[in-house]
């Protein structure tokens, strides 16, 4: 039986082989990324083809692919190896450093309107606790779940809950207009939309929920003529470009939140508000316990 014959002959260096091979689609890059020897790549790959009874791999000009049943098996190896690393880091942590460990995933504007504003308080209260945290994006943080990478993820409802999992509302948020300081229309009260016609722009990507709504809401007015030609949602870069007063930006409160605390930016003062889907909590159903049930219901209460 294939199961048994996997549990008594395969090996972690046999998956580890096996991903580094996908990735790099080389045997010479491969050996030497795990450190070892082409011959020993070569070898640990045919021994797996005969383990597994299959062709995992078909060469071509320029090094190797895998076959069709090669990329069957990467989703499982890499949520292994995932699981690995996980149980590795957890045991650092609690070995080295006497803590138990949290992996944290969480969107930009998670990040700066939540994380950042609860996580010192709560690791203070908390010292026996150590919390790795990551920044992902769309459906990269439900693939932080599928690939069991996060224990908790914080960011905006999606389309579809994964099974087994809940989400919680804990912050508001709405889309707001935001531009440097000493911007002409920063001095002024209720603006209507209209005022905004022709003035210069620094847009959202494309696909994204602040460009979704940009689109729907400025068809109202002439579509900008002037637009910069920057197209980003990380804060720091948007920040950097509103510093020349002649530009206005589309965002989300929470992102940008932090800038505008500092006087860095400000926000447009205007008759109607822009909301948006609150940032919440995805964690699994029922998880009340341990450290990552400590961390949710502190961030469920503070944020």
């Amino acid at each position: 039986m294939l199961l048994n014959r996997l549990l008594a002959r395969a090996k972690f260096r046999h998956v580890q082989v096996l991903l580094r091979l996908a990735e790099l689609g080389s045997v010479q890059r491969t050996a030497e990324s795990v450190g070892t020897s082409q011959s020993a790549v070569t070898q640990t790959l045919a021994y797996l083809e005969q383990l597994l009874e299959t062709r995992l791999f078909e060469r071509h000009a320029r090094g190797v692919r895998p076959t069709r049943a090669g990329s069957e098996l990467l989703p499982m190896a890499r949520q292994l190896m995932n699981s690995l690393a996980h149980g590795a880091e957890s045991l650092a942590a609690l070995n080295q450093r006497g803590r138990a460990l949290v992996r944290l995933t969480a969107s930009p504007a998670a990040i700066t309107g939540v994380v950042v504003r609860v996580l010192p308080a709560f690791l203070q209260r908390h010292p026996g606790m150590e919390v790795v945290l990551k920044e992902a994006e769309g459906e990269d943080l439900l693939l932080t779940i599928t690939r069991n990478e996060a224990d908790i993820v914080v960011g905006r409802q999606p389309g579809v809950i994964p099974e087994g999992w809940t989400f919680h509302p804990v912050l508001a948020d709405e889309l707001v207009v935001i531009t440097a300081p000493d911007h002409p229309l920063a001095r002024r009260r209720q603006l209507p939309v209209a005022s905004l016609a022709g003035q210069e722009w620094l847009l959202p990507p494309v696909g994204s929920v602040a460009r979704s709504c940009f689109d729907e809401w400025v068809s109202r007015l002439p579509y900008p003529e002037r637009v910069y030609p920057l197209v980003t949602r990380t804060a720091v870069a948007l920040w950097w470009a509103l510093r020349d007063s002649r530009i206005l930006g589309f965002a989300p409160r929470s992102a940008v939140r932090h800038l505008v605390e500092i006087g860095e930016l400000t926000t447009l003062s205007l008759q109607e508000t822009i909301p948006m889907e609150p940032i919440g909590i995805l964690a699994r159903a029922g998880e009340h316990a341990g450290p990552a049930g400590l961390l949710i219901d502190y961030l469920r209460s503070t944020a």
